[in-house]
């Protein structure tokens, strides 16, 4: 089997892009008017590229917060990443160091859901179908950021165009690919138990940690439990 490239990768990640689209022009808008110029915006994009940090960020800039508040508030925004990251190095075992920090660099959640899918269909994966991937949402992020803080003027009303539907709607395209790739190899039985400990173990926790930590722990908790049950 021929091995698949950038372009396969780039394909790949369309439901990122569609995504991203709609979210990164969510974000120039919002950060237009928190003040920020489509110049800041788009350093903010290729530099810090976090769609949940940057919201974050518009915020505090706009609340005029100190940086040392802003720095820890994205470090534990993103802290999420490392687990991701320990993950997808098992994923790209021949990649070299410098290899495997430009894919954890450039890597989202997005990405990340993009490269389980395929890891379930095919466990080889190249490192450039990776770069693909990655860089296929990277490069629409920016854009689509500046273009909306450049509109961000424009537009009263935002909401009024669904954009915050958007998001919902590309973590679907992404989970139904991954499930419809799991139930071909998982046993039904499995994937029921991993979805509801996952499930179950966020609504308890939420009640008494932040929602991201509870995202996490989450996570941790249908990982164990995916591993025990694995034959």
């Amino acid at each position: 089997m021929q091995e698949k490239g950038f372009w396969d990768g780039a394909k790949a990640a369309t439901p990122t892009v569609f995504g991203y689209i709609s979210i990164g022009m969510a974000l120039g808008i919002v950060g237009a008017k928190s003040g920020l110029t489509p110049l800041e915006i788009g350093l903010m994009s290729i530099i810090v590229y976090s769609g949940s940090g940057q919201f974050a960020l518009c915020g505090l800039i706009l609340a005029k917060a100190s940086l040392p508040s802003i720095g820890l508030t994205i470090f534990l925004i993103n802290l999420r990443h490392f687990l991701m990251n320990l993950h997808t190095s098992t994923i790209f075992p021949k990649a070299s160091i410098g290899q495997q920090l430009l894919i954890g660099s450039f890597m989202t959640d997005e990405s990340y859901g993009i490269l389980l899918g395929e890891h379930i269909r095919h466990k080889d994966i190249s490192v450039i179908w990776m770069y693909g991937n990655n860089f296929a949402g990277y490069f629409t992020w920016a854009t689509a950021s500046i273009i909306g803080c450049v509109l961000g003027g424009l537009i009263p009303n935002p909401d009024s165009f669904g954009i915050d539907f958007a998001l919902i709607a590309m973590f679907v395209a992404i989970f139904s690919s991954q499930l419809e790739g799991m139930v071909r190899r998982v046993k039904w039985q499995k994937i029921t138990w991993i979805l509801v400990t996952v499930f179950l173990s966020y609504i308890l926790l939420s009640v008494i940690i932040s929602s991201a930590l509870a995202v996490l722990v989450a996570t941790l908790l249908g990982c164990f439990v995916g591993v025990l049950l694995n034959d």
